[in-house]
């Protein structure tokens, strides 16, 4: 998703379930070093792979989070709002948000036709 227009730029599927970040790693999509990627805590070693991604900070086992690294969480999360808010605009299609029970090949091809049509929404806005 681009941040400043909130379209949607690049969608990935598998057949089945599949970790989002297992996801990434095959698709072998990568970006430039100007563009920043804002991941979830389950994308942990993304940056071995992509160098300027920020992720949240972890509790670490038997020790609190600082003050700093709670507020570094926080901003965060308040950018990844954004991004939320779009897949819940999306799911309001109920053939994301539901069990999909059609041919499988196709599912695609609808999400990104859903997409598009997100898209061309935010044109008329």
């Amino acid at each position: 998703m681009d941040k400043k227009s909130k379209k949607v730029i690049c969608t990935n599927f598998s057949n089945g379930k599949k970790h989002d970040f297992k996801l990434f790693k095959e698709s072998r999509v990568r970006w430039t070093k100007k563009t920043n990627a804002l991941t979830d805590s389950g994308y942990t070693g993304i940056q071995k792979i992509q160098s300027t991604t920020r992720l949240p900070k972890k509790k670490r086992k038997g020790k609190a989070l600082t003050k700093e690294e709670k507020q570094e969480n926080r901003a965060i999360a308040a950018e990844r709002v954004l991004n939320e808010n779009v897949i819940g605009c999306l799911k309001r299609f109920k053939i994301l948000s539901d069990r999909y029970r059609n041919r499988r090949k196709r599912f695609g091809l609808r999400f990104n036709l859903i997409a598009g049509i997100y898209n061309a929404d935010l044109a008329v806005r």
